[in-house]
């Protein structure tokens, strides 16, 4: 079975739709698919809910699809370098599921596992579980959390072979695979493609029975987040 599409448009045909909830890997800029996420706003489609770390910044990542108004509501744990996101939250134009970094990797992996909900101390006494069952475990109370499946997983690997196993780069690593296997079908972008049978077991990273679609982008633009300080006068 060939997995490998010519372009990140054609990886996308008769897949993406409107009003669909999609995951979308990544960490901050690091590991996110670039190539897929231009092509997914080339597409037009609209009204998406998107499941992701964080939600890019100004004119870059998701940033872009927030720029052309595309996602109605994002899942996220932090989303603080995103002005135009700021401008939509606060004008009641953008809905905001806020969630726990862990709590949303936890929502994704169960999700990917086929568990539909987790009890998780993580949220207890807060705005985050509001409105959710809460349980009692040894004198602990716990909140539920119901677990994600999204119909499309767009993620980014180092390297996949022919049959769609990958293997991602050190810290890009972060919420791929578990994206990856919430989705109902997955479409990777990867800096290199090699022959079924290249990658070594141990270095499978992802098997490719999870993986439906390839897409080749050896170029990509791999922005760095750097941080910036304000001198003081004084100081």
């Amino acid at each position: 079975m060939n997995k490998l599409y010519p372009s990140a448009a054609e990886a996308l045909k008769g897949i993406v739709a409107d009003g669909q909830l999609m995951a979308v890997g990544g960490f901050g800029l690091c590991g996110i698919p670039e190539a897929l996420i231009d092509a997914l706003r080339d597409s037009g489609v609209k009204d998406l809910t998107v499941i992701s770390n964080n939600a890019g910044v100004d004119g870059f990542g998701l940033g872009k699809l927030l720029e052309t108004r595309q996602i109605k509501k994002m899942i996220s744990s932090y989303v603080g370098e995103n002005k135009e996101f700021e401008r939509q939250y606060l004008a009641g134009e953008l809905e905001l599921e806020f969630t726990p970094q862990g709590t949303l990797a936890e929502k994704l992996r169960a999700g990917g596992a086929g568990i539909p909900a987790f009890f998780t101390k993580t949220g207890v006494g807060t705005l985050v579980a509001e409105g959710k069952e809460l349980r009692e475990f040894d004198g602990e109370t716990y909140v539920m959390e119901r677990s994600l499946v999204a119909d499309v997983a767009l993620i980014k690997a180092d390297v996949a072979d022919r049959s769609g196993n990958l293997r991602f780069n050190l810290t890009a690593r972060n919420f791929n695979p578990a994206a990856a296997t919430a989705g109902k079908i997955c479409i990777v972008e990867v800096e290199r493609v090699v022959a079924t049978g290249e990658l070594a077991p141990d270095d499978i990273h992802l098997p490719g029975i999870y993986v439906h679609r390839i897409v080749h982008n050896p170029t990509p633009e791999k922005r760095i987040e750097k941080r910036t300080l304000t001198e003081k006068k004084g100081a």
